[in-house]
């Protein structure tokens, strides 16, 4: 399955955070820059330092009119101890039934220590004020995942 194509709209979701209220992504469309970022697993170390990087520029992600939202196939319990330990303050969403993560072509065979196997390719999609697509990361490297973005933010919507 391949990402969305940028210049066009964002796919929408509906999903749970970590409290277990709804975040609607097509709700900030006209209100907010939203980063989507999705992760393999909560609790994990890159995933935790890919997260608390995001956590420590809140204020800078919000000084750029963005908002950062975190998707992983999670259940809700799983992503509020990760909040609860971390004090990560922005949403994590569980998407158990791999709704979001399939619409975004993030659901794929992986490697690791010569077995395949599926699993969420670690992948930030940055989506405009417009509700378009506008930026994908493929490569994400977990401790300048917070920089990447930002910078990029910085360079091209604000």
């Amino acid at each position: 399955m391949a990402f969305p194509k940028i210049g066009n709209m964002a796919p929408t979701f509906t999903l749970l955070n970590q409290q277990g209220e709804k975040f609607v992504l097509k709700d900030w469309r006209g209100k907010k820059n939203v980063v989507v970022y999705f992760y393999p697993r909560a609790l994990t170390p890159g995933c935790t330092t890919q997260a608390c990087g995001i956590r420590d520029y809140r204020k800078k992600f919000a000084a750029a009119d963005t908002v950062v939202v975190a998707i992983s196939p999670d259940p809700v319990a799983k992503l509020s101890r990760f909040d609860n330990k971390y004090q990560l303050e922005f949403d994590l969403l569980s998407d158990e039934q791999h709704k979001a993560i399939e619409k975004y072509g993030v659901w794929a065979m992986k490697k690791f220590m010569g077995r395949e196997f599926m699993g969420v390719l670690r992948t930030t999609f940055i989506v405009g004020k417009d509700g378009r697509l506008k930026h994908v990361i493929d490569k994400v490297k977990t401790k300048s995942h917070h920089e990447d973005v930002l910078q990029w933010i910085d360079t091209n919507l604000t």
